[in-house]
């Protein structure tokens, strides 16, 4: 059944609105009918099963049916700060990462990033971004909308570290724990849980230290080396089977 979010302004009593690019896919691209259902979302979570009762490009209308607190969003809450890294594989990342479970997704700039996008595009990016996390969250049945933030600077990423009951510093060097012992001390009565990852080039030493002194747990993820863009998958599947499995 077709997905879609809505902020919930857009809930009036028993009737949703549905606008924008979503309101033209549903009557252009999925060619959607009065009567047809489609399930809702809001930001708390709850999801609506609707029928559609008016179809506009650049509108539409569902009657609420009925609803029910969300039962796909995971025990924690995660967040992914990902070392800015080359090419497209950001938007893999993010598909990924949404699906995996994660609600905020952050990249960031470290001193081994190949790539550094312009300032002036970055809005551009982001935007692309979220779009690639809406329509990973659609297809993956999540009952919140996942964001993507603008990039922030390796000191702002330090100043955010303390503010989660764990964050854990996937490193490949020494000193540190696996993350299969650091996830089993912390139990799975939820909290809020974020992961650094680094880019192609890793961090240096300087900033590993920084890191560890915020305050983040420094873990392995096994005996390989990981690609980038493989290592937020490892981890978020590894916090899923701790806390959903």
């Amino acid at each position: 059944m077709a997905r879609f979010f809505v902020s919930s302004e857009n809930i009036d009593d028993n009737i949703i609105t549905i606008k924008s690019n979503d309101s033209y896919h549903i009557a252009r691209s999925l060619r959607m009918a009065v009567g047809d259902e489609v399930t809702v979302c809001d930001e708390s979570g709850t999801e609506y099963l609707c029928t559609l009762t008016r179809i506009r490009d650049e509108e539409c209308s569902a009657e609420i049916i009925s609803k029910k607190a969300g039962a796909t969003e995971p025990p924690v809450e995660i967040t992914l700060y990902m070392a800015y890294p080359k090419g497209d594989k950001l938007e893999t990342v993010v598909q990924k990462s949404v699906e995996l479970g994660a609600s905020v997704i952050v990249p960031f700039e470290s001193s081994r990033c190949i790539k550094r996008p312009a300032e002036d595009k970055l809005d551009k990016i982001t935007d692309r971004l979220n779009r690639i996390a809406e329509e990973a969250a659609k297809q993956c049945g999540r009952s919140r909308l996942p964001s993507v933030s603008r990039m922030i600077k390796f000191s702002e990423l330090l100043t955010r570290i303390g503010g989660y009951d764990l964050t854990l510093f996937c490193y490949e060097g020494e000193g540190t724990e696996s993350l299969k012992k650091v996830l089993g001390g912390y139990g799975k009565d939820g909290g809020r849980i974020a992961v650094i990852i680094g880019s192609e080039g890793g961090f240096s030493e300087s900033e590993a230290k920084s890191i560890t002194d915020a305050g983040a747990k420094c873990v392995n993820l096994g005996p390989r080396i990981l690609r980038c863009e493989t290592a937020p998958d490892y981890c978020l599947a590894a916090i899923s089977y701790h806390f959903e499995l």
